[in-house]
């Protein structure tokens, strides 16, 4: 994607304290949520244990990025930073040992949920506001043209999401793919080539928390389970080249990391971008969107027709953008506001992106301007 001139933006300049202050209280929100839903994560498979390592890292990269921005943080500050990660680090010490093995386990109701009052200032009244992932079995789509069902559910159930919206001919069956994800706590998609995925609408009350990673020349459409009142709590976005992504809505955070030559339509209570480039964001956030290591990303708001009636109430901050890894008080180069001569028209988002008979995944993808690369 070309870069945009960077005069048209609105910037709120912040000098490089505040910036890193706004930073940590993210993260530290962030991994007390990831702490704090440890609980709700299955012991098989290694799911716990997973997302245990996650926390430790997350503490550990934080603990580093407080050492890095030391040359310009008063000692005080990095005295306060530092007891706040000791009280993460401590809290999550807290929580691995309740999961540790005893002679009659047993859930104590508000133990594992309900953190003690932080050693530190930095506890954050709304972090339990965004710890509401209630996750399961995660459900996990093949590259083959076959989606098979959970246990509780049918193989045929496939076939039966996808005539919800009766197409022309066979041909637009293929290349449009309804996975049959109605059990599910989770959402987990990976590795496509070169496919359109739509999720249907019976995934609505199932999906709590969604993953889509290593995605390739594709288009992937999330609007039709969140669109009626089942935002995901969560969504993680990794590893996407040349794809269109319509993330739909999600009332927490979505996270994107190594995202090029791509773009996210998403509305998101936060929205956190990592190791990314090339990118259009069309964006509806009610917080400051948040890049980091990212460049040439472009930002426009959410089109009204992926908003609800809900969304109207909300003030979008789409174009606060602060970036994180930009810590001079000149605007950063890495963002700018795509300009509205080049978004994606009303009549492209209507006719064309839904997909159909004439058009498959390089169609759409040329239609919204993603070029072969």
């Amino acid at each position: 994607m070309e870069p945009t001139n960077t005069t048209d933006r609105q910037p709120k300049a912040m000098q490089p304290n505040e910036k890193f202050f706004q930073y940590f209280q993210h993260e530290v929100t962030e991994i007390q949520e990831q702490t704090n839903r440890l609980g709700q994560r299955s012991v098989t498979g290694g799911e716990q244990a997973d997302a245990v390592n996650h926390c430790l890292a997350s503490i550990a990269r934080l603990s580093n990025e407080v050492k890095d921005a030391s040359s310009h943080l008063p000692a005080y500050d990095q005295r306060s930073y530092g007891e706040a990660i000791k009280a993460l680090s401590s809290k999550l010490q807290e929580v691995r040992t309740s999961f540790a093995p005893r002679p009659r386990f047993s859930f104590k109701k508000g133990s594992m949920f309900t953190a003690k009052k932080n050693e530190s200032a930095t506890s954050l009244a709304d972090a339990a506001d965004l710890a509401n992932g209630r996750e399961e079995t995660a459900a996990n789509i093949s590259n083959d043209s076959s989606f098979t069902g959970t246990p509780e559910e049918p193989q045929s159930h496939a076939v039966e999401v996808a005539s919800e919206e009766p197409m022309a001919d066979p041909v637009s069956l293929a290349r449009i793919r309804r996975p049959s994800l109605a059990h599910s706590g989770t959402i987990d998609m990976g590795d496509h080539d070169g496919v359109h995925i739509h999720l249907p609408s019976s995934t609505a009350s199932a999906s709590s928390a969604g993953t889509l990673s290593i995605l390739r020349r594709s288009v992937v459409d999330m609007n039709r389970p969140t669109s009626t009142g089942f935002p995901f709590a969560g969504l993680t976005l990794r590893n996407i080249k040349q794809s269109l992504v319509l993330c739909g809505h999600v009332d927490g955070a979505i996270h994107l990391t190594d995202i090029s030559n791509s773009i996210i339509v998403v509305a998101s209570r936060q929205f956190r971008m990592h190791e990314s480039r090339d990118c259009d964001i069309y964006l509806l956030t009610s917080s400051r969107p948040i890049i980091e290591d990212c460049h040439n990303i472009r930002f426009a708001p959410l089109p009204a027709l992926h908003q609800s009636q809900a969304d109207a109430d909300i003030e979008n901050q789409w174009q606060s953008v602060d970036d994180f890894k930009w810590l001079r008080s000149e605007p950063s180069p890495n963002w700018s506001i795509l300009e509205e001569s080049k978004r994606i028209t009303e009549d492209v988002w209507k006719n064309v992106v839904p997909g159909g008979p004439q058009y498959g995944p390089d169609d759409i993808l040329q239609a919204v301007g993603i070029a072969k690369g």
